[in-house]
């Protein structure tokens, strides 16, 4: 059931500080810290201003640190609760307070809200599942307060937040031999943040999930006199090994609906839906000489980043030809180099 790497990579998942480019060239030294962890680091992620780091491991603690002037980051809380390795942990937007979520092998999902400085609370626990929690994402917050978590039972719950202060939860049916990942569609569709003068609709709730049979699937939420309903949508098989991650482009400014997936196959698939055919998706491969554990995109959705078995993040862009190319690398020992 353990569905992460050797813990010894951290995400750059909504970590759009961890890396900066310079004209397409130059990047931004990686800071090492040290977090006092006793066990692997499984996940690591700035809140949504880079001024907060979370971050949880195997000794089933979430530390949280604060970055203070000079760049220096101090802890400033120690959260406990969790019976297991905590897998992953995901910061809320800031509308809804300083709110972290986080997911376990002990089959748990915690929600935790700042209620005084440096002072947390546990104001949700859920323990619908039968399985390790692997992974929850946030949906956007026109969305509300909403969590999605894919578990080793093979379910996703989505868990929200009402106006009352109470919790609902549904629990979808999705890969039967485990789900790996899981991440959230943006809430306005590609390419109308540059739409000069126009508001843009408000797209229904989709998600897209990986799982160990292999499978990328999507989501559609559609609203029902009785309730939400998730219509599946199972991409064609390009994965040859189980589905370790997904990530839905941001839609800022990008013109195309893309999302990625990364496998144990050593592979990474870029998918772009076609704007005339909303059911056909393309594919764009990527082969890596390692197991590939997680994919995360730029705020702007128009470069990935790439973590593998060989302890490098690679960067990635899609050039005039639609072709994807490394932009460079950043490596253990903290040094940038370029492809």
């Amino acid at each position: 059931d353990v569905p992460r790497s050797d813990g010894s990579l951290i995400s750059l998942r909504g970590c759009p500080s961890s890396v900066c480019l310079a004209n397409g060239e130059a990047f931004a030294i990686m800071d090492k810290i040290e977090t006092s962890h006793e066990d692997l680091i499984h996940d690591a992620q700035l809140d949504y201003y880079g001024k907060r780091l979370a971050t949880c491991s195997s000794d089933r603690t979430i530390k949280i640190f604060d970055i203070v002037e000079g760049g220096e980051r101090k802890q400033v809380a120690d959260l406990t609760g969790h019976d297991g390795p905590v897998w992953e942990v995901a910061w809320a937007h800031p509308r809804f307070g300083n709110v972290l979520a986080s997911c376990s092998y002990d089959r748990q999902v915690f929600v935790w809200k700042e209620i005084a400085p440096n002072v947390w609370n546990t104001i949700y626990k859920y323990s619908g599942h039968e399985q390790s929690v692997n992974s929850i994402a946030w949906s956007p917050p026109e969305h509300g307060l909403c969590l999605a978590c894919a578990s080793s039972d093979g379910y996703i719950s989505v868990l929200t937040h009402n106006a009352d202060n109470t919790w609902t939860d549904l629990k979808i049916e999705a890969h039967k031999t485990g789900c790996n990942a899981v991440s959230w569609a943006p809430a306005f569709a590609a390419g109308s943040a540059v739409a000069a003068g126009q508001e843009s609709p408000l797209q229904a709730k989709r998600l897209v999930s990986g799982g160990c049979d292999n499978l990328v699937k999507i989501w559609h939420c559609i609203s029902t006199e009785v309730g939400e309903q998730w219509d599946e949508v199972v991409l064609p098989r390009a994965h040859s090994d189980w589905v370790r991650d997904v990530a839905w482009a941001p839609s800022l400014g990008a013109p195309d609906t893309m999302l990625a997936s990364c496998s144990q196959d050593k592979k990474v698939i870029i998918w772009t839906q076609d704007p005339e055919s909303q059911s056909t998706w393309t594919q764009k491969e990527i082969q890596f000489p390692c197991v590939v554990w997680r994919v995360s995109w730029s705020v702007t959705g128009n470069i990935l980043a790439v973590s593998g078995g060989d302890n490098l993040v690679t960067l990635w862009k899609q050039n005039l030809l639609g072709d994807w190319e490394q932009l460079g690398q950043l490596s253990d020992d903290s040094n940038p180099m370029k492809a």
